[in-house]
């Protein structure tokens, strides 16, 4: 459906950082920025598994390397 625009790297970080946003946002935070640090967390992930980014296709921008 989509095509991938994120290289192995990218997704990696993304995967690190979204499981430690979510871990954060869980036992740390409260209130709105509780529900706000959730929310990137999983767009975070969600992207990592997927590989494609929906910001990086607007500005066109590509982490994947040409095969």
């Amino acid at each position: 459906m989509f095509e991938a625009n994120e290289s192995s790297r990218d997704r990696l970080n993304r995967a690190i950082v979204g499981v430690i946003v979510l871990i954060v946002a869980c036992f740390m935070l409260t209130g709105w920025i509780k529900i706000v640090a959730s929310a990137i967390g999983i767009i975070c992930i969600f992207t990592a598994i997927t590989g494609f980014c929906a910001l990086y296709k607007v500005f066109k921008i590509s982490t994947k390397k040409e095969e």
